[in-house]
């Protein structure tokens, strides 16, 4: 049987519960791989992608051998690296006769394989080779737009993939609201055919327009790139429907003395602690005691003018 190895000290505990299934995941985290081989573009490619996903990527410098998708028995030292990183993204560069510059993008679900796409790299400009105002280069952990250009997207299979993924590996952190003001890149993707996406990067220069909504300019900062379809990998039903899991809301925190009814609607209990009326100290000024004072005045007065009839009376 297997043992279940529990956490010792609180480090580990915690380290733990970050990995753990959450309503609202953290920002995915990319893993970047080297294959045996690899050309002069492939690096390139992987520095600059890298250099785009800084703070939430991890790049791994040596090659790796063992390391091949879409084989059986490929996938196993990726998976390791997966769960080793805490990565559910991976993107892995290898070189050959048959592939050059090829570049295979993936997710992982419980860092397992859950899909692949193999695209060629051709027609690579780095952002060195782009002159623009430096003033406009996107900042880091900034929200990018997405541009998605071509029928293609709707219609074929591969590119409508090609496009989750692309979506899945830049767009960062899910957030709920968006100062206009930290929106400063966008992702530009052109169907130029049913197999080649033209993709580039590039960023926006906001302009007076008269209304709320500035005038947007695109200034190319690159890098840019022709991505080339080759294979891709979908996942099966059943994953896609486990992975899919969503939940209707946020769990309600429990409400103490707080229960609800189908006729009285929502009921509440209030405790308040026990009054000490006997040993509170009341003032000579109070309301209650000048009362007091005036109904036995008036009963004095009474007494006194009966006693006085009565002594009358008897004389």
């Amino acid at each position: 049987m297997l043992t279940v190895k529990t956490p010792k000290t609180k480090k580990a505990k915690r380290a733990l519960d970050k990995r753990a299934p959450k309503l609202v995941e953290n920002l995915k985290k990319t893993l970047l791989l080297h294959g045996t081989k690899t050309s002069n573009v492939l690096n390139a490619v992987l520095t600059e992608i890298y250099h785009l996903k800084k703070g939430s990527a991890i790049k791994y410098s040596r090659k790796n051998e063992s390391v091949r998708p879409f084989e059986s028995g490929g996938e196993t030292s990726l998976e390791f690296f997966s769960l080793k990183t805490d990565c559910s993204l991976f993107v892995f560069g290898s070189h050959s006769k048959k592939r050059p510059n090829n570049l295979v993008i993936g997710r992982t679900y419980d860092h397992h394989i859950y899909d692949l796409v193999e695209v060629g790299v051709e027609n690579f400009k780095t952002m060195e080779s782009f002159s623009y105002d430096k003033k406009l280069a996107p900042l880091v952990g900034t929200k990018p737009f997405f541009a998605f250009m071509g029928e293609g997207f709707e219609n074929v299979e591969e590119l409508k993939h090609l496009k989750e993924v692309l979506l899945d590996l830049f767009r960062g952190e899910v957030v709920e609201n968006l100062n206009i003001a930290g929106l400063d890149r966008v992702y530009v993707c052109t169907a130029v055919s049913s197999n080649r996406v033209f993709f580039t990067h590039c960023a926006l220069r906001l302009k007076r327009s008269g209304i709320v909504v500035p005038r947007m300019e695109l200034v190319e900062v690159g890098p840019s790139m022709d991505f080339v379809v080759r294979r891709h990998r979908l996942p099966n039903d059943s994953l896609k429907k486990e992975a899919m899991k969503t939940t209707t809301g946020k769990p309600k925190k429990k409400e103490k003395n707080v229960s609800r009814d189908v006729i009285q609607g929502k009921i509440g209990k209030i405790y308040i602690p026990d009054q000490q009326v006997g040993g509170m100290a009341l003032s000579n000024d109070a309301k209650g005691l000048k009362r007091e004072r005036r109904e036995a005045k008036l009963k004095n007065g009474v007494n006194e003018h009966k006693s006085k009839k009565q002594k009358a009376d008897t004389e």
